[in-house]
This record gives structure tokens, C-alpha cells and sequence, in this order.
């Protein structure tokens, strides 16, 4: 019985060791496309270093990854949750969806962060930063209010 728990535990122990070798693709940009809600719309520096610091990392094309990425499978969880973001809103190609489309995705926005369901409670448990305001939530919310009135 020993012995066949040792076995199991190097097997374990090479598999995890091995894993690490397996690289992601990494979800960064060198530089913001035109299209970036961003450059787009005059948004408030406040409001814009929110977005950014609690939406951009799964909402856009240039994840800023914490030391933990470089550990799998860590990395290839990370990597699908981005991935779901992006397909879901991604702030750098907003330009590129339709009045409509843009009029729906605020609208969604809103609620979820009405709702608190965004920023997701697991990416707000290890960046404390990305949590919203009471103020800062109004803030956002009125800004987005008023952006998708004048579509």
C-alpha cells in the first residue's frame, strides 16, 4: 500500500513539475487600437483609471497578469476566463460594434454593476483595487447612462 501511494505521489509530482512547460498565449498588446472605448468617448480620468484597474484585464486585449499566472494550471484558467471576457466585451474593439450593439452592452454593463456582478467577486477577492465605490459605481453608471442616451 506504501508503495503504491509513493508512485502515485512522483507520478503526481512529474505531471505537475511537467505542466509548467506547457506555455498560454498571453492576452497583451503593445499598443490601444482606435477602436478602444477609451480613445472613442472623452470618458473622465477617474471613471477611465476604474475601468481600467477593474474591467480591462478580462474586458480587453492587455491583461496586466499577476505573479501567479506563471504556474499552471493556474495560467490555463486565467487564460479561458479572459477569454469568456473578450467574448462577451472587449473594450478595445467598441468602436467596431453597431449603435445598437454599443446601446445593449451599456445597458448590460449598468446592470451588472448594479447588480454587483461585475467586477466578478473572484477577481475583486485578490485585487482589492478593482472593487467599486459606492461614488465611483454612481459615477460610472451616470456616465454610462448618458453615453448610451446620446446613441
Amino acid at each position: 500500500m506504501k508503495k503504491s501511494v509513493k508512485i502515485i505521489a512522483l507520478v503526481f509530482l512529474v505531471g505537475l513539475v511537467g505542466i509548467q512547460f506547457i506555455p498560454t498565449q498571453p492576452n497583451q498588446s503593445d499598443s490601444v487600437p482606435e477602436t478602444d472605448f477609451m480613445l472613442v468617448y472623452n470618458v473622465p480620468k477617474t471613471i477611465q483609471k476604474k475601468l481600467q484597474v477593474s474591467c480591462y484585464d478580462c474586458h480587453s486585449n492587455n491583461t496586466q497578469y499577476p505573479w501567479y499566472n506563471k504556474v499552471q494550471p493556474v495560467a490555463w484558467l486565467l487564460e479561458d476566463h479572459v477569454k469568456e471576457g473578450k467574448a462577451e466585451l472587449n473594450f478595445n474593439e467598441w468602436d467596431s460594434l453597431s449603435s445598437r450593439r454599443k446601446a445593449s452592452k451599456i445597458k448590460s454593463i449598468i446592470s451588472q454593476i448594479e447588480n454587483d456582478e461585475m467586477p466578478l467577486a473572484s477577481y475583486t477577492l485578490i485585487h482589492r483595487d478593482a472593487v467599486f465605490t459606492d461614488t465611483e459605481k454612481q459615477d460610472i453608471i451616470n456616465f454610462l447612462t448618458e453615453l448610451k442616451n446620446k446613441l
